[in-house]
């Protein structure tokens, strides 16, 4: 075998076992999704809701923040048993009208609003975040992106769920894509959710007891965040990194699929480019940071987290630069191996159960399971998948870019539409 056999080799082990990885997580998904179906909804008598603070950090967020604050104030949960904080951090657009607009219509509902300047906030979401919890009241805090507009019971559902299990220490819901049939760009972000998130979420939790924070439409317990110090500031990738420091208290995180919120998606590749690698970025400052639980004695429920992680970040990413560049160098000519009939063959294989395992984690929504859904993920494998190669890369320059030049956190606005 040549040293270009040796490489490859190692590349197809690496990507089918990543993906059987996901193809466990996608079975165990649809069984976990099945059963849930099959339950009653987790319930919460009335009269014994406990009071929740919503926080909702925004900056320079006026073309959605409006519809935003609308959809929590009608939630389906006691209105004197909630309290919707809005962290307007240091916005320079008519948020600030809009919402005393909305403070106006509703003067009898509990509803604070925080305007920030660059002095005092202005510094990300996880520093808007704790200035919010400085003034909260709430022994459960709920957490909403600027751009979502929640269904009415899933705030219920959340705390329905904490509540009746004390070793729970949050609970998320899921999100879905308010704008998918916007584009093409769009409707490969819808299935990219339904799929990679909250299939993937609901298969760890399934298999694992385990469910990471997807930074909107969750609830967890007060005295966590007091415990914990509040969110790291310099966490890009807020939800990530406390989803860690919840499990190193010993408490799990559970997913509830009924609880669902609608949130806008970018809607051009430029726009997208910007917040995945922001996404990039702070994935790869968590899995820095926590590298050392590796070998924690009670890092035990988060050691598979750990690992996924650097095999999706450095692995995964690696293995299939590798093996794409040596099929292209051995079509050229430059590069002899004797294995790359067998490489193409595994790599039609995997683009096969790629295609078939993504079109059975969307069965579970309605309107869903489309012919030209099953079109649109074989599209997706060869050009949407590839892009996420450039995003990773581009979000290890930027993340050891702002280490070596030891750069502030500050807020990356996603372009809203």
């Amino acid at each position: 075998m040549t040293f270009a056999d040796y490489v490859m080799v190692a590349a197809v082990i690496c990507i089918w076992s990543l993906l059987l990885v996901n193809i466990v997580l996608i079975i165990a998904g649809y069984v976990y999704y099945m059963e849930e179906e099959r339950k009653s909804p987790p319930e919460l008598k009335h009269g014994e809701e406990p009071f929740v603070t919503i926080m909702v950090p925004a900056h320079n967020e006026g073309k959605v923040i409006g519809k935003t604050v609308e959809a929590l104030l009608a939630l389906d949960y006691p209105h004197d048993r909630y309290e919707i904080i809005v962290i307007n951090d240091n916005s320079s657009d008519n948020s600030s009208e809009l919402l005393a607009r909305i403070q106006n219509r509703n003067p009898l509902r509990n509803m604070i609003v925080i305007n920030t300047d660059n002095i005092t906030g202005g510094r990300g979401k996880s520093n808007a975040l704790n200035i919010g919890f400085a003034q909260s009241k709430g022994e459960l805090i709920a957490i909403y992106d600027a751009d979502n507009t929640p269904e009415k019971q899933a705030l219920r559902y959340l705390v329905a769920e904490i509540v009746n299990d004390p070793k729970l220490g949050a609970v998320i819901g899921k999100f879905r894509t308010r704008n998918r049939n916007v584009n093409l760009l769009t409707r490969f972000i819808n299935i990219e959710t339904l799929s990679f998130q909250w299939m993937v979420q609901a298969g760890r939790w399934k298999l694992l007891g385990l469910a990471t924070i997807p930074g909107t439409n969750f609830v967890m317990r007060r005295s966590i965040v007091e415990s914990i110090g509040g969110w790291d500031e310099k966490a890009i990738a807020e939800d990530t990194e406390i989803s860690f420091r919840i499990y190193m208290m010993g408490y799990k995180i559970k997913f509830q699929p009924r609880s669902v919120t609608w949130e806008q998606e970018p809607q051009t590749v430029k726009v997208w480019f910007k917040q995945r690698t922001r996404w990039a970025k702070g994935n790869i400052y968590v899995i820095v940071k926590n590298m050392k639980l590796l070998f924690h004695p009670s890092a035990k429920l988060i050691r598979y987290d750990i690992m996924y992680y650097i095999s999706i970040y450095f692995l995964l990413l690696m293995a299939l630069v590798a093996s794409d560049l040596l099929l292209v160098f051995h079509a050229l000519g430059y590069v002899q191996t004797t294995i790359a009939g067998l490489s193409a063959f595994l790599w039609f294989l995997a683009i096969l159960l790629f295609v078939i395992g993504t079109f059975v984690t969307i069965t579970t929504e309605k309107g869903e399971m489309t012919f030209s859904n099953l079109a649109i993920i074989l599209l997706m494998y060869v050009s949407y998948c590839q892009m996420w190669l450039a995003v990773v890369l581009f979000g290890m320059y930027q993340y050891s870019k702002d280490v070596l030049l030891v750069r502030e956190v500050k807020w990356y606005k996603t372009e809203r539409f």
